[in-house]
């Protein structure tokens, strides 16, 4: 699994800085958490510290506020230990599914099919989400830190959407996995879309919006942009591939059940705090909020005074594009 790869890897401004400069910075980080036990010790790997940087581009305040807020939301939702007969209700339908190639940067791919949402729940939905993120990334090569979303839009209309769930989708992915995403494939969206996307936008970071391509089928320039990412042998056809099968649920979960054991593997810490009982929040003072951009002692005192993190939070270069995910479908 690549949140601990030996070293962060470069990606845009942090060519700016040399190496010496963002160690320092990762360093400064580090203190400023303070010490960390179990699983969240294990998460805030080098190389997980710098794409909290890089979404708030080499921010040293901004980044400890936002790796702070994950860190909490990690102790409470416990992502790592869902496993999927917790959510196997939710993936019956292959509506987001990591599929069994990789693109020719060896990055995991998740393909999202909207038309295909199954149920109404919003905590369900989000789960499932989670439960996908977490298995690409366990899924990625330690060379590589980021993932590919195929959308698949056939079938869409604007049922599929749902704004309770797309605004959850956009701050957890925006704010708990950060520059995870390396290309998202909008594949024949329809005109319906154009309107949804073109408000959702100006919200994006320059640098994340560029990831997303919009690729359509009787395009000659889209099959050049899907040949150039993917063998073609092994994209589905619906991606304009030659790989016929369609999505088979009892295939998924053999793997997705595999892929469980790789997980509790990899999380499994020598005091087995993941099987025990949660620590309560208040015992960890270092999880909070923190006004402190510097590294000095009188930062650190203060930093070690909690302030509320809400939910608004500043927009981060995370994953920027939940909609086709979400679905109406009686979301509440």
């Amino acid at each position: 699994m690549n949140t601990g790869s030996k070293k962060p890897l470069t990606n845009g401004y942090e060519n700016s800085l040399g190496p010496e400069a963002q160690k320092q910075k990762i360093d400064e980080v580090r203190k400023l958490i303070g010490q960390l036990s179990g699983n969240l010790a294990l998460y805030c790997s080098d190389a997980s510290i710098s794409r909290y940087l890089r979404a708030r581009n080499w921010n040293v305040k901004k980044a400890v506020k936002m790796l702070k807020a994950t860190l909490k939301w990690r102790l409470e939702y416990k992502p790592e230990n869902i496993r999927w007969d917790d959510i196997a209700s939710e993936a019956e339908t292959g509506k987001i599914y990591r599929s069994d190639y990789k693109d020719k940067h060896g990055r995991t791919v998740l393909v999202m099919r909207p038309r295909c949402q199954n149920t109404k729940s919003t905590k369900g939905q989000i789960r499932y989400l989670v439960y996908c993120m977490e298995n690409a990334i366990i899924n990625l090569p330690e060379d590589q830190e980021q993932m590919v979303w195929l959308i698949d839009f056939h079938g869409f209309n604007v049922s599929h959407i749902s704004l309770k769930v797309t605004k959850e989708t956009a701050h957890v992915l925006q704010e708990h996995y950060p520059e995870r995403l390396g290309a998202a494939i909008l594949y024949d969206a329809p005109k319906i879309f154009e309107p949804f996307w073109k408000v959702a936008k100006p919200f994006l970071e320059p640098k994340t919006a560029n990831k997303v391509s919009f690729v359509y089928s009787d395009d000659p320039n889209s099959k050049k942009i899907m040949e150039d990412l993917f063998d073609t042998t092994q994209l589905e056809s619906a991606f304009g591939g030659n790989e016929s099968a369609d999505f088979d649920i009892a295939k998924y979960a053999e793997r997705m059940r595999e892929d469980d054991k790789k997980v509790a593997a990899f999380w499994m810490v020598e005091d087995n705090s993941r099987l025990g009982a949660p620590p309560a929040l208040p015992a960890v003072p270092s999880l909070e909020a923190t006004n402190s951009d510097s590294d000095s002692d009188a930062s650190n005192k203060k930093a070690e005074k909690s302030i509320h993190v809400d939910d608004n939070g500043e927009a981060s270069d995370g994953e920027p594009f939940p909609a086709p995910i979400s679905g109406n479908n009686g979301t509440k």
